[in-house]
């Protein structure tokens, strides 16, 4: 396993942030970690980097306690909000996270141009816009070609065509055997790009499976719309009914036919009323 959480809870000021939290990251999953601002996504992905300790519980990272130095350097962290001295150039800046990952601080360039900076790699930080400062902070995260990829709102501040590139770079790095967690509560743009999704809501998890097992726990219909009779319809129906009212609109002659399966948005907000209940 590339990251275990065993029964974590910690405190701050008497209130439990996480609350006896358990489970596991294998390599090669690309993993959500989703819920709303406050749900104790950000301190979990601490407790992973070491930078604080469970109050109980026990969190293993490649093999070794949370923190230790040799799995630090097989880490990649991205912020929901980097910063970097503004006076530094960008190749300066990636030299610098090189170096203290024990990498050496020159031959970048391949990096750069993966991110999309190579003709601004000399240029200053502060004339990066915060777009910018974002694809450095997404090429300092994967020095070294990580084992665990840890991104914290990854896409906060990048264009659309940025996130079609940074999926894709997760994705890559999924199939080279690295495990990347997404934490996020931008839901709708993590559809089709995590093969499993874990909903925490007040520090606890409260769901954990595929899109498809969540879609399956939680029941919700799917919407079908379609024009029937040269009206327009919309039909509601369980995965168990689709094969039976498509050949039933086929034969009645219904076209335009489209089928919405619930999104991550609507699981997300089924498992949030079921825990209010």
């Amino acid at each position: 396993m590339t990251v275990v959480m065993d029964r974590v809870t910690k405190t701050y000021a008497g209130r439990d942030v996480v609350a006896d939290l358990s489970y596991a990251l294998e390599p090669g999953q690309v993993v959500a970690l989703v819920g709303h601002n406050g749900a104790g996504k950000t301190t979990q992905i601490k407790m992973m980097l070491g930078l604080t300790r469970p109050t109980s519980g026990q969190v293993e990272v490649l093999g070794a306690r949370a923190g230790d130095r040799a799995a630090r350097r097989a880490l990649g962290y991205l912020p929901e909000s980097v910063q970097f001295h503004l006076g530094f150039s960008g190749r300066e800046t990636l030299g610098f996270y090189a170096r203290l990952k024990g990498l050496p601080a020159r031959g970048h360039d391949a990096l750069f141009a993966r991110v999309g900076l190579s003709d601004a790699a000399d240029r200053p930080v502060r004339t990066y816009s915060k777009g910018m400062r974002q694809r450095l902070g997404l090429a300092q995260a994967l020095l070294g070609r990580p084992r665990l990829l840890l991104l914290d709102e990854p896409t906060s501040g990048l264009d659309p065509a940025l996130r079609r590139e940074l999926y894709g770079i997760v994705a890559e790095m999924a199939r080279q055997g690295a495990t990347v967690l997404l934490s996020s509560h931008a839901l709708t743009e993590l559809d089709g790009h995590a093969e499993r999704v874990i909903v925490v809501n007040r520090g606890r998890k409260i769901a954990d499976g595929t899109l498809d097992e969540l879609r399956r726990l939680a029941g919700l219909p799917s919407r079908l719309r379609c024009r029937l009779d040269g009206a327009p319809r919309l039909i509601e129906l369980s995965e168990a009914e689709k094969p039976r009212v498509l050949r039933e609109l086929l034969d009645a002659g219904a076209s335009e036919i489209t089928l919405e399966d619930p999104s991550l948005d609507d699981i997300y907000a089924h498992f949030l009323r079921s825990e209010a209940a």
